[in-house]
């Protein structure tokens, strides 16, 4: 007896449905297995300064400068518009990559993507800036704020609020002075990290980054930029000059922070936002 070309076909079709969908049950994970993180739902919050030309960099560094190279309408009838920019890697709010300070580490195109992003802890120590220029974040902070908050994630973030990012773009208010060149650097006053705080984290919390609303980890009067070098070291990256901390809570917040990526560059421009829980 034959059997109709369609019914046979249809037959096989039965089959392989079947079995894929057997397949597909199997391989399933199970709800304890791990699987794709969402993005984080909430507010989006800028922690980027734009860059013009107010953006403030090092006394010794270039500035940012925008060449126009096109603006208005072409022979062709439409409107087209392009420039052309010129930047040092570090000014503006920017990442620090470990090799600016150590050599060997990892260059701005060699930090993993994961270094980049994750659960922020805001410590504030905006109060102990307001009347010392010079104040430098201790071990003692970061112990008050796991004393109120519980203990620094593994792999978080670390965000230093000190309040200087309110004077940003004067650099006279925010460096501590507005003069350029080399004899400048000797007149900058402004809050960072102790190198003790440093070397406490990297010995006993292991967070991705860390980050400050000052142009520099280390204080502005530091010689030695003990803290860049214990960081670094262990290749934990920085974001400097950031902005908008003070809308971000304690812990809960959810940061991405991707730089310019620059060949073997020791820093570059950088766009942060946070995601803050409704």
């Amino acid at each position: 007896m034959t059997r109709s070309p369609l019914i046979f076909f249809a037959a096989v079709l039965l089959l392989l449905t079947a079995v894929l969908l057997a397949t597909a049950c199997s391989s399933s994970p199970s709800p304890s297995s791990s699987g794709p993180v969402a993005f984080p739902d909430g507010e989006l919050v800028d922690l980027s300064h734009a860059y013009d030309e107010q953006t403030i960099f090092w006394p010794t560094s270039d500035r940012f400068r925008l060449e126009k190279v096109a603006d208005g309408v072409t022979a062709g009838g439409y409107y087209y518009a392009a420039n052309n920019f010129f930047a040092a890697e570090h000014g503006g709010t920017h990442l620090d990559a470990p090799v600016h300070f150590a050599a060997g580490r990892q260059a701005v195109d060699q930090i993993p993507l994961d270094r980049l992003f994750g659960r922020a802890v805001v410590v504030d120590v905006v109060e102990n800036c307001e009347g010392n220029p010079d104040y430098q974040v201790t071990v003692g902070d970061l112990l008050r704020w796991e004393r109120e908050h519980g203990q620094i994630p593994p792999d978080g973030l670390v965000l230093i609020r000190t309040g200087l990012s309110s004077r940003w773009p004067d650099a006279a208010r925010y460096l501590g002075t507005a003069e350029r060149g080399q004899e400048a650097v000797q007149k900058l006053h402004f809050p960072g990290l102790h190198p003790d705080a440093a070397r406490w984290l990297v010995g006993n919390r292991p967070i991705k980054a860390i980050g400050i609303d000052t142009a520099s980890i280390d204080y502005g009067q530091s010689t030695m930029f003990e803290s860049h070098r214990t960081l670094y070291e262990r290749n934990i990256p920085a974001f400097e000059n950031l902005t908008a901390l003070d809308r971000l809570p304690p812990i809960g917040a959810f940061v991405v922070a991707l730089p310019m990526k620059i060949s073997n560059g020791s820093g570059a421009p950088l766009r942060a936002v946070a995601v803050v829980p409704r």
